[in-house]
């Protein structure tokens, strides 16, 4: 456990307070005569998780903290993070469901990926295009978090939306392409090696059984050799002592 990785825990940590701040509608407060809503909180922790994504990977590259366990849990904070906004914004209408589906089953997909990626042994690491995806929903959510109470915000929003269904595609087929590349092609090298190595053991077993054949048959030749030989054989066999004294 270091610094980035706290950073990482504590990002997955503020997912439920941004739902519950988001979804209540009636949260609001005066400061100095101007009336700040739920939805400016909810923008405000949303922009406190999304800086400490930014926070955690600069330490973590700087300190030399690069850790497996970071590698694999940022990106899920991530998911955590925009799954829970994009969720929150379906329940008080302000985007539509099917565009969430999307954009959710996307990262169901790639996170499964990374988890047959790491039980083969291999990490796949977020990508550039991944990080601009990542950049462009912090936007398109900013955008809609503030289009709640401004419609005239809403058409930036939207197309900001659409940048990050473009990018979200494009990044998964991005994933889909590394994943075959590294995993599909150690899969198949290890299989080979399976197959060489059960095809040696079966030669193996198959000349142990031939040698205790032929041993087999050897001893069952002696054997019929020695029950045909007649008492005569025997006896020319031996030879003659000379009388005792």
């Amino acid at each position: 456990m270091n610094i980035p990785n706290s950073l990482t825990i504590a990002r997955i940590f503020i997912v439920p307070l941004l739902v519950a701040v988001l979804v209540q509608e009636r949260v609001a407060f005066s400061y100095h005569r101007a009336l700040i809503t739920n939805d400016l909180i909810a923008l405000l922790i949303f922009w406190i998780a999304a800086g400490t994504d930014l926070l955690d990977g600069y330490l973590a590259r700087r300190w030399k903290q690069v850790t497996t366990i970071g590698m694999l849990l940022d990106p899920i904070a991530d998911k955590l993070l925009v799954s829970a906004a994009l969720i929150s914004l379906v329940q008080v209408r302000v985007i539509a469901s099917w565009l969430v589906v999307l954009l959710i089953g996307r990262e169901f997909a790639v996170s499964g990926l990374r988890s047959i990626a790491a039980a083969e042994g291999y990490t796949i690491s977020a990508s550039e295009l991944g990080k601009t995806k990542t950049f462009s929903q912090v936007i398109a959510i900013s955008l809609l978090m503030l289009s709640i109470h401004r419609p005239w915000i809403g058409p930036w929003a939207r197309m900001a939306l659409i940048l990050v269904v473009v990018f979200s595609l494009w990044s998964a087929i991005a994933y889909f392409a590394k994943f075959w590349k590294r995993v599909d092609v150690s899969v198949k090298q290890r299989r080979r090696a399976e197959l060489l190595i059960a095809e040696r053991q079966r030669r193996h077993a198959l000349i142990a059984q031939r040698r205790a054949a032929a041993m087999e048959r050897r001893r069952a030749r002696l054997e019929m050799a020695t029950r045909d030989r007649t008492p005569a054989d025997f006896s020319a066999g031996t030879v003659d002592l000379p009388p005792s004294i």
